[in-house]
């Protein structure tokens, strides 16, 4: 097996997401069934190129929302073909209104073209500007890597997984807009 072979999305990975999440969505329409449940509801926008690093992002990112007691059943994903589509997916998932929060998940490895440098910048500039855009955080958790080694070193199953890292910023993101959506902060000179 070579070092590419393990950024590879692995079959069967999307369906058994689907069978953790409330719905899990790609290009060929939804993979599992409409979740019911209370608590933060979370997008995920993966990318299915480099999908094996995507797939243990995500799986971080589940088992945070785990423990901190979120109902995964209010979840959502979509895999979309690569990391330069992921804003377009996460710009419908903020549009919608039926999101808290939505989480961009995938990696971008440097090769030997330029290719790196397009995709990396534009992918979180388009993030970026979906969160100015709808006021909905949008949250960056691509990897940008010059080896397939740091990708899987970023996505290793423990606390230093930057999936998990991401669900958590999602949360944080969601409690703060809530606190200062409130008519709770003093206004200016008081």
């Amino acid at each position: 097996m070579t070092e590419s072979d393990l950024t590879l999305l692995v079959p069967g990975t999307k369906e058994r997401v689907a069978a953790l999440v409330g719905r899990s969505v790609d290009g060929g329409g939804p993979v599992g069934g409409l979740g019911v449940g209370a608590g933060p509801r979370i997008a995920f926008a993966c990318a299915e190129f480099n999908g094996g690093i995507s797939d243990r992002l995500l799986t971080g990112a589940l088992d945070a929302l785990k423990n901190a007691s979120c109902d995964l059943g209010t979840v959502t994903v979509a895999w979309a073909p690569g990391a330069f589509e992921l804003p377009l997916v996460a710009k419908v998932f903020a549009e919608s209104g039926a999101v808290d929060a939505v989480v961009c998940l995938g990696a971008v490895i440097r090769g030997d073209t330029g290719h790196y440098d397009f995709v990396a910048g534009q992918c979180a500039a388009g993030i970026q500007q979906v969160q100015l855009d709808t006021g909905v955080p949008v949250v960056f958790g691509v990897l940008t890597t010059d080896t397939v080694d740091q990708a899987l070193v970023r996505s290793e199953e423990d606390e230093s997984n930057k999936g998990r890292e991401a669900a958590v910023t999602a949360l944080e993101m969601i409690r703060l807009l809530g606190v200062l959506g409130r008519d709770t902060l003093p206004e200016v000179g008081d």
